[in-house]
């Protein structure tokens, strides 16, 4: 896939050719040092996650992610360290 860079000013004045060609092409716009992609969905993608990890999409899991953070806050919550969480599994082994 090609890929082109522009500037805010040209994107200004070619929205159309620019969102178009987006299609197609990779659209970078280069702002100051930073660079914004244009990309094209067919939706909003409602999922936290950057990489799309579909546990998000589930509404359970965002629940329980909820329910537990809640329960930190509320000062409800303990913090097991991974050694500990070891040694019990070993011992049920």
């Amino acid at each position: 896939m090609n890929a082109i860079t522009i500037s805010p000013t040209e994107l200004r004045a070619n929205q159309k050719k620019y969102f178009d060609m987006a299609e197609t092409t990779r659209i970078f716009v280069k702002r100051g040092r930073k660079l914004i992609e244009l990309v094209v969905k067919d939706a909003i993608d409602d999922n936290p996650s950057p990489s799309g990890d579909a546990w998000f999409d589930d509404p359970r899991n965002i629940a329980e992610l909820s329910r537990r953070i809640e329960a930190v806050r509320q000062g409800n919550a303990r913090f097991t360290p991974l050694e500990e969480l070891r040694k019990s599994w070993e011992d049920t082994e």
